[in-house]
């Protein structure tokens, strides 16, 4: 699991009040905003915003698909492809589209297309959910 440190969403006064609550793993931070109630708790907790926690929840849930790691972070932040609803949003072809031109900019290679249905398959299940 990626540390919460990777999420670019959280401002860092959020940050240390989630560490302060134990909070630091993406998956940590899945299971406690899992439910609305939860989210609520959280919000609570570290003086955000639900929106926030769904904002993070949604970043965590991306950065948590198949063979996804920091270099791939960037890759879909270039993209402006900053999580599962973003993903889940778009078609596969246009994602494709994206994430080869992020390459380019930001000179690596490019996912190959087998991946990146991987990773929009793998988003459409988990925004089922």
């Amino acid at each position: 699991m990626p540390p919460i440190t990777a999420l670019t969403r959280i401002e860092p006064v959020h940050l240390e009040r989630l560490e302060k609550q134990g909070i630091f793993t993406t998956g940590l931070l899945l299971e406690v905003s899992e439910t609305r109630t939860r989210r609520q708790t959280l919000a609570d907790q570290v003086d955000a915003d639900t929106t926030d926690v769904l904002a993070w929840r949604d970043e965590a849930l991306l950065l948590n698909l198949a063979r996804f790691g920091p270099g791939e972070h960037a890759l879909f932040i270039q993209a402006r492809v900053d999580g599962l609803r973003a993903v889940t949003g778009i078609a596969l072809d246009d994602l494709g589209g994206r994430l080869a031109r992020a390459a380019v900019e930001l000179k690596q290679p490019a996912p190959d297309d087998a991946t990146i249905e991987m990773w929009w398959e793998q988003a459409r299940t988990l925004a089922e959910e």
